[in-house]
C-alpha cells in the first residue's frame, strides 16, 4: 500500500545516544532513543528537568551532535553534513523557537521577523507583508518598529515564535515556546500554530513542561533519564 504524505516518516532518530564530558563525571543525556516523526504532527517532548528533552531537540535540529547514532530529516542523514551544509539546510527547512528567544539587539520586531527570509533571498514586499502579518496575529503590530530591549519578556517570545514560523519551514522545534507567557497569549499562539500545522502542513515538536502546550498535543512522548518511557497517539 502507498505510503500517504501525512504518513510518511519525516524524522526518524535511530540509537542516539548524547554524552557530555564536561566535568570530571561523564553526563549520559540520552541513550538509545529511537524516534520516528510523520509528516504534519503536532509533537510534545516532556519529561522532568535532565530528562534529555532539549538535547534530543537540539541533536534533531542539527544544533548539537549525538555520541553515537544518526538522525535523519526528510531523507537527510544530517549527521553527514558538513557544517556549511548543515547551516543551509537549516535555513530552508527548519524553524527554532529558543528559551532564550535569541532575538537580533540591534534589529526591529518587524526585522527579528524578516531575518530568516532575508538570509533566504525572499522579496522584500513578501518579508514585509509576512512579518506584519504575523506580528498583528500576536498583537505587536504597535511593537513593529521597537527593538528587543523595549519589548517585555512575554513579547520578546512572542516575537521568536513568529520568527521561527515566518519563512514557512517545513519543520519547527520549539524549546518551551510558551514559558514566559500569560494564558491568553500562550492560547493564540497556540492556536496560531496549531492553524499552521494543519493548513500549511508545518510538522511541530516541542520541549515542554506547560500542560497547555500538553493539552494541544496530538502526540506526547515522555523521557526520563535520556529515555522514552512513554509514546502517546492521540485522536
Amino acid at each position: 500500500m502507498e505510503t500517504t504524505e501525512e504518513q510518511k516518516t519525516v524524522i526518524r532518530t535511530t540509537d542516539i545516544s548524547k554524552t557530555y564530558h564536561e566535568s570530571k563525571i561523564p553526563v549520559q543525556a540520552l541513550k538509545d532513543v529511537d524516534l520516528e516523526i510523520r509528516h504534519g504532527e503536532f509533537i510534545a517532548i516532556v519529561g522532568p528537568s535532565g530528562s534529555g528533552k532539549t538535547t534530543l531537540l537540539n541533536i534533531i535540529g542539527g544544533l548539537d551532535n549525538p555520541t553515537t547514532g544518526s538522525i535523519i530529516i526528510d531523507g537527510t542523514d544530517i549527521s553527514k553534513l558538513k557544517e556549511s551544509q548543515m547551516i543551509d539546510f537549516r535555513l530552508h527547512n527548519i524553524g527554532f523557537v529558543f528559551q532564550q528567544y535569541n532575538l537580533i539587539p540591534v534589529l526591529t520586531a518587524r526585522e527579528n521577523v524578516e531575518f530568516i527570509m532575508l538570509l533566504q533571498k525572499k522579496h522584500k514586499n513578501e518579508m514585509e507583508s509576512r512579518a506584519m502579518s504575523l506580528l498583528e496575529e500576536v498583537g505587536l503590530t504597535d511593537k513593529a518598529n521597537v527593538r528587543p530591549s523595549e519589548l517585555s519578556g512575554g513579547q520578546q517570545q512572542r516575537v521568536a515564535v513568529i520568527r521561527a514560523l515566518a519563512s514557512r519551514p517545513k519543520f519547527i522545534l520549539a524549546d518551551e515556546p510558551t514559558a514566559n507567557l500569560d494564558s491568553t497569549s500562550a492560547a493564540n499562539l497556540l492556536d496560531m500554530m496549531a492553524r499552521m500545522n494543519r493548513e500549511e502542513g508545518m510538522t511541530f515538536v516541542f520541549s515542554t513542561h506547560d500542560q497547555r502546550v500538553i493539552d494541544k498535543a496530538r502526540r506526547v512522548v515522555t523521557l526520563e533519564d535520556g529515555k522514552i518511557i512513554s509514546d502517546e497517539v492521540r485522536s
